[in-house]
């Protein structure tokens, strides 16, 4: 069974949280139902990043991967082609 809230907030905030829900691809009430989903379950949360997708990465995971892409950027193979970084793989074999 459904039921209905009711918030007063004042309009320019009402309207940002519009603006950025909608960047996401969600209406205000999917916004707010979202948000409020994730809270009661902690342990199934699902992020909004800055780039506008969900995802189910906690901000340690995050900072873990971007340590991870960090030093493959300085340390990792390169290549200045697609086909050679192919070619390289088919060789490894």
């Amino acid at each position: 069974m459904n039921t209905t809230i009711q918030i007063r907030i004042d309009s320019a905030t009402k309207a940002r949280a519009q603006k950025t829900f909608k960047s996401r691809g969600l209406d205000l009430s999917s916004g707010i139902k979202f948000l409020l989903a994730r809270e009661m379950n902690p342990k199934n949360l699902t992020y909004i990043c800055d780039f506008g997708y969900l995802h189910k990465y906690t901000p340690e995971m995050l900072k873990k991967y971007e340590k991870e892409a960090e030093w493959a950027l300085k340390h990792g193979k390169r290549y200045s082609s697609t086909k050679e970084m192919f070619d390289d793989l088919e060789a490894g074999k």
